[in-house]
């Protein structure tokens, strides 16, 4: 059965009138695309995705036409999509048939491109007459056509040989019309199509130079400083870097394959590898220092002022060339490249206004360069990044790294990460650097804080950094001060990451904690000042390192040996009696551990809960600032989207961390609150509500919060209590002098000045014990919810929880703004904690508000003498 017994077989066997009318006119193409029309319509009634290697009429006779027929028909196609649109616009029902046909014709447009073609140069004179000519849409031409599939025909068939006739000339003037495209989301693909009919040009006109000169293609900065580098280079090298950057403008998807990691490590290894990795670093660098551009327009509708930025950060064809060159790194495992990617992947996953991640796709090969990375250091930086990176999917990303790496070496995640950790050549928390007749002692002093002592020949400690040093050793120095900053990071992280261990109950073999804990370099500074339960047959012992001496909460001696099961203690699983004891004994011995934990709250299952039973509503009825909850629930492991008034927030309202230890999954519901302009200009609300929380199984069902181990639990809880206690809008005060949403006032009132959470509890604790050992402690003392303080001219209450100020005697709310740049009055303070930023305000302020009559700020001054 020929084509035209397939035609006539077809519309016999179709009853639709409209579809049983006449061929158009077009002769033998265009019956081909009405029965290709109605064999589709057979079995289909959608048609913006055809499969024509499914069609009979495509497969069985127009696949088997000879080349010249092909290009017929494609310039048939593309005259009869112009006139498509010249004759119907861009507007369409997917019901009409003039609609359909279109479809199957752009159908085969495409198709045929895809088929081997041999185009000569009429063929594409008149193919690019065809482009020139229609317009594929009513608002634009050119780049709605299928220009790549062409030019790669093109380069299939001259790639090697060069492109004969008039087809230089030809696509010398295709170029020209793409360049005149000036759509900013075209940009990308303009320079990928330009590059393409420059490497065709170039091999017909090259003459005896085998390699065609590529530089970097974006209009950005990086392509201004790289292209600077390769061109100063000599001719033999050049010619290795335009390889390079060829192949790594080509790099497309999530990951490189063998294929190419292979042939850019021969590339490089031909221009030799440090020269390579030199270079490779400083581009990293670059990046990292790189700003993004932001301009700002501003907009009026509807009587409200609205402001877009649009900020640019790298163009999109360099994001993909610097990803090729990132993938390279992979191939190395040295502490220079291995930081300079974890900065790369920290700097470009740094949010732009309206864009998201400045650089997403260079940051994931980042990822994916660690990861591949010989060795385990690699994957500490991972570890660390986990940390730091707030975004939900790159945090699935990099766990994703870490599981499959400690499934290479049949470990689980938690030991590979203990296994990665770096101890930047540090014994007990330091390390000593020698400089001629100077030394420095590079020394930890707490989570991301450290300090440079130097010393004399002598052993006299000098408090400046000697001058010889800062001349003759300059670049020593800028080493030595990054490895500081690294070692802060690190030991940042770690302190966080020990943290999320409360939440998972995890234990140790005596051999693993000692080698990756207790002797270790780095780690060791912050094991030794946290408590410990020790396990030996059966018997669970809690102790605590003091001068050098593991002691229980009685001060007893206890040694350590081999056969015990080493975890971390938590105060929710011990009577209150002991964790009253540990309390006294950090103080007593005046040990500030660098996370809380002897002073950790604490939220046990209450009768309320029990009755509800499958939910709490504890964390209930705040109003909380969105932005900043997202913020606070990311970094502490939580997964949360944002609530826009865009979709009305129906496809949100959860914030959820996985509890995998214990099969559970923990939801805090949370709603929008809708009132007239409080949402930001990108459409997100200002303001959310919260509401229950709940537990739920890997399957999705309610677990029974009496069902709940009391770890999690409190843990949980523990977690929601501080999004409430750091982003509820009974913090801010400026919500009533700003405005807020007048309709919330009642609940910031009854926040700032009511009862207290856990979280404040705690800190009462400690300022009871504080504020008598302070040099304001004769005109400052806790009465209930506040630390009251007597000034000279007014007394002050200052709520422990919100840290907001009432004025005696009728309660006057006085807004005190608090200073970031003001000295910490808490670091130098016995505390016995790291981390609570709301006790340093609280000191800042009664210090303050204690010398009332000094205070020269008149934003203070003019609501204090206001009566």
């Amino acid at each position: 059965m020929n084509l035209f017994d397939k035609i006539k077989n077809v519309f016999s066997k179709n009853t639709s009138a409209e579809q049983s009318a006449p061929a158009e006119a077009g002769g033998e193409f265009a019956k081909v695309i009405d029965a290709t029309h109605a064999e589709y319509s057979k079995t289909s009634s959608y048609f913006w995705s055809i499969k024509l290697n499914q069609i009979s009429v495509y497969t069985d006779d127009v696949a088997k036409w000879d080349d010249k027929k092909k290009i017929a028909m494609i310039l048939y196609c593309i005259r009869s999509i112009g006139d498509y649109y010249k004759q119907y616009g861009s507007g369409y029902s997917s019901t009409q048939l003039h609609y359909q046909k279109k479809e199957v014709t752009t159908a085969y447009l495409s198709q045929l491109f895809k088929t081997k073609l041999l185009i000569d140069s009429d063929d594409l004179n008149q193919i690019l007459q065809g482009f020139y000519s229609y317009k594929k849409w009513d608002w634009s031409a050119l780049n709605t056509w299928p220009i790549a599939a062409l030019l790669n025909q093109l380069t299939n068939q001259y790639g090697k040989t060069g492109i004969p006739g008039k087809m230089p000339e030809l696509l010398t003037g295709l170029k020209t019309k793409i360049e005149e495209i000036n759509y900013p989301y075209y940009q990308k693909d303009k320079l990928k199509l330009t590059e393409k009919i420059d490497n065709l040009i170039f091999k017909t006109n090259a003459g005896t130079e085998k390699v065609k000169p590529t530089l970097f293609l974006g209009d950005d900065p990086f392509s201004a400083h790289a292209n600077q580098a390769i061109e100063a280079l000599p001719q033999d090298e050049r010619i290795i870097w335009y390889q390079l950057i060829a192949k790594a403008i080509k790099a497309s998807g999530s990951k490189p394959s063998n294929k190419y990691l292979q042939e850019s490590k021969d590339l490089f290894k031909e221009l030799g590898t440090d020269k390579f990795k030199a270079m490779l670093n400083n581009w990293f660098l670059f990046v990292v220092d790189l700003k993004e551009n932001t301009v700002t327009t501003t907009h009026t509708f509807d009587n409200r002022i609205y402001n877009y930025s649009t900020s640019t950060f790298l163009s999109a064809i360099n994001t993909d060339s610097i990803k090729g060159f990132v993938w390279m790194a992979s191939h190395f495992h040295d502490n220079t490249t291995l930081n300079n990617l974890a900065k790369l992947a920290e700097r470009c996953y740094k949010k732009m206004p309206g864009i998201g991640p400045a650089a997403g796709a260079v940051g994931n090969a980042a990822l994916f360069a660690l990861y591949k990375s010989k060795g385990l250091d690699g994957i500490g930086h991972l570890s660390r990044l986990k940390l730091r990176i707030k975004q939900s999917n790159i945090q699935q990303l990099i766990e994703k790294y870490i599981n499959e790496a400690a499934k290479e070496q049949g470990v689980s995640a938690h030991e590979i990460e203990d296994m990665a950790m770096d101890d930047h050549g540090l014994t007990d928390g330091a390390r000593e650097f020698q400089f001629e007749n100077f030394s420095c002692i590079l020394k930890i002093t707490g989570p991301g804080k450290s300090e440079l002592n130097w010393y004399k020949a002598d052993g006299v400690q000098q408090k400046t950094v000697p001058a010889l040093v800062k001349g003759k050793f300059a670049a020593r120095l800028k080493k030595l001060k990054e490895l500081q900053k690294q070692i802060d990071q690190t030991t940042s992280a770690q302190r966080d990451r020990i943290d999320r261990m409360f939440r998972t109950g995890r234990t140790f073999t005596f051999t693993a904690f000692k080698e990756f804990f207790l002797d270790h370099g780095l780690m060791s500074f912050l094991t030794k000042q946290i408590i410990w339960n020790v396990t030996k047959n059966g018997q669970t012992t809690a102790i605590l390192q003091i001068d050098g001496q593991w002691v229980d909460n009685n001060n007893t001696p206890v040694t350590l040996t081999e056969e015990m099961e080493i975890s971390l203690w938590h105060p929710a699983t011990v009577p209150v009696a002991e964790v009253k004891k540990w309390r006294d004994l950090l103080t007593q011995n005046q040990i500030r551990q660098p996370l809380k934990q002897a002073f950790r709250e604490v939220y046990l299952l209450t009768e309320a809960e029990v009755n509800t039973r499958t939910y709490s509503n504890r964390m209930a009825a705040h109003v909380l600032k969105q932005h900043q909850f997202n913020t606070l629930a990311k970094s502490r492991g939580w997964r949360y989207s944002l609530l826009g008034a865009y979709d009305d927030g129906r496809d949100n309202g959860t914030a959820e961390v996985n509890l995998p230890e214990y099969g559970l999954r923990a939801q805090y519901w949370v709603n929008e609150v809708n009132a007239d302009n409080a949402y930001n200009d990108t459409g997100i609300w200002n303001y959310i509500t919260t509401d229950q929380v709940r537990f739920v199984d890997t399957n999705g069902n309610i677990v029974n919060l009496i069902d709940v181990p009391v770890l999690p639990f409190s843990e949980v809880l523990r977690d929601v209590d501080l999004f409430v206690g750091v982003a509820s809008v009974g913090n801010d005060p400026t919500w009533q002098d700003s405005g807020g949403v007048p309709a919330l006032n009642n609940y910031w009132q009854s926040y700032s000045f009511g009862d207290l959470s856990e979280l404040a509890k705690n800190r009462k604790e400690i300022l009871t014990n504080l504020l008598p050992r302070l040099k304001i402690a004769k005109v400052a003392e806790i009465k209930d919810k506040f630390v009251v303080v007597k000034g000279k001219l007014r007394t002050y209450k200052i709520h422990i929880g919100s840290t907001n100020i009432l004025m005696e005697p009728n309660d006057q709310y006085l807004c005190i703004v608090p200073d970031r740049s003001q000295k910490n009055l808490a670091e130098n303070l016995f505390i016995p904690f790291e981390g609570d930023a709301g006790m340093s305000v609280i000191l800042s302020k009664a210090f303050l508000l204690a010398e009332d009559d000094k205070i020269t700020d008149t934003t203070i001054t003019s609501q204090i003498n206001r009566r």
